[in-house]
């Protein structure tokens, strides 16, 4: 799997809204990162055992196993994986049990790109450091 550039990291977007994980993987690629797209749960975590991602960027409300069941499910996986999750909606409860599980951030959609990147590169550099790849 790879992508333009792909040398900051590799980041596995997962969400069940096809059309917003393509955009994000698109996104993600043209600053750099080698990115793919799951559309559920179980693709994500075997996804995560082949593509060994720096980063998962995890919507919450997904049908079947939710978000926050994919979080403690790769937390028992691999704690070093980043997460940062993504919801349509500002659940605060959510966030906070999201941060709680483990999650390095909790963003709305729409997404700002911007803010998006910036939180990105902060948690890939800090597990690639921990990974001693960076």
């Amino acid at each position: 799997m790879g992508g333009a550039g792909g040398n900051k990291g590799r980041i596995l977007v997962v969400d069940d809204e096809v059309d917003f994980g393509e955009v994000m993987v698109e996104f993600l690629k043209s600053v750099g990162y080698t990115a793919a797209h799951a559309a559920d749960g179980p693709t994500a975590l075997r996804e995560v055992e082949v593509f060994q991602p720096h980063l998962v960027l995890l919507d919450v409300h997904m049908p079947g196993m939710d978000g926050l069941e994919v979080l403690r499910k790769l937390q028992e996986m691999d704690r070093k994986v980043g997460v940062i999750m993504v919801t349509a909606l500002n659940d605060l409860a959510i966030g906070r049990n999201s941060l709680s599980l483990g999650a390095a951030d909790f963003i709305t959609k729409p997404v700002d790109l911007e803010y998006l990147e910036t939180s990105v590169m902060a948690k890939i550099v800090a597990v690639m450091a921990e990974l001693g790849e960076g």
